[in-house]
């Protein structure tokens, strides 16, 4: 027998999402959000989905989007769905005629990253405006649908000239034996990515910033190991089309001790 995870609890201005307040995301599409995940109603990185609202929200709608009312709201999603463990999103709306932005808070049973080593496939596709996360991506969607239907995992995205800038829905970083290296590319600054420099340059590990393209002396195939990560965790990378990646188990123990120290705040 097929079953199906229970329907998302969404709740818009703290109040249940009813037909009329739908028509919000349904017909104004232009936002952003933030997800992120919730572990006995803490979450890692609080301080960061906080900031990537509030700068998300100046840039689009010239308004800020105070942290504590975010909170609220999600506390409130939270008893509203019965759940202390989540996966939770805060999307961001201003209709047209509005003065204050809309906060929709969605949540949905607690998710995480998919066991095993990945597989990416690498499209021509760069996101205009990556460094806001937002709802409604068609590239990212189409891509990924692509990447699945011929038996990956995931769309890598690309830049002309082959320059890798991040995964469809993760960051990507490489393992080049002594230093972790993010694509220096124009991407989204994921949570779980920022967590991780901040742990690593805490170890006295600094993560570093390099042009990485898909061949050629900056070629992702000089890399030992590589890695995605996203809100939902960490994963060792084994292909990105045909090139070969071995999967170092040192590496993601390390990852996994630097996130998992990665203080969590209370919602």
């Amino acid at each position: 027998m097929t079953t199906h995870p229970p329907a998302p609890h969404i709740e818009l201005d703290g109040r249940p999402a009813t037909e009329e307040t739908l028509r919000i995301p349904a017909l104004y599409g232009f936002g952003h959000f933030t997800a992120l995940q919730v572990r006995d109603g803490r979450v890692r990185g609080l301080g960061l989905h906080l900031a990537r609202l509030d700068a998300a929200n100046r840039e689009l709608f010239e308004l800020p989007v105070d942290g504590d009312r975010v909170r609220e709201l999600i506390r409130h999603a939270l008893d509203g769905a019965g759940r202390r463990d989540a996966s939770v999103r805060v999307n961001g709306y201003l209709p047209p005629g509005a003065t204050r932005t809309t906060l929709m808070v969605t949540v949905r049973e607690p998710a995480a990253m998919p066991a095993g080593a990945r597989s990416l496939m690498s499209v021509p596709y760069a996101r205009s405006a990556p460094h806001i996360k937002r709802p409604g991506e068609f590239g990212q969607t189409y891509y990924g649908v692509l990447a699945g239907r011929a038996g990956f995992d995931e769309a890598l995205l690309t830049a002309p000239g082959g320059v890798v800038t991040e995964g469809a829905i993760t960051n990507i970083g490489f393992w080049d034996g002594a230093s972790v290296v993010w694509p220096d590319a124009p991407a989204l600054a994921g949570i779980t990515m920022a967590l991780l420099e901040e742990g690593l340059e805490r170890d006295g590990r600094p993560s570093v910033r390099r042009p990485v393209t898909l061949d050629g002396p900056d070629g992702a195939g000089r890399f030992r190991a590589s890695f995605v990560c996203n809100s939902q965790g960490i994963a060792p990378v084994r292909r990105i089309d045909g090139t070969a990646f071995a999967v170092d188990e040192e590496l993601m123990k390390d990852l996994g001790s630097v996130y998992d120290s990665a203080p969590q705040d209370a919602v």
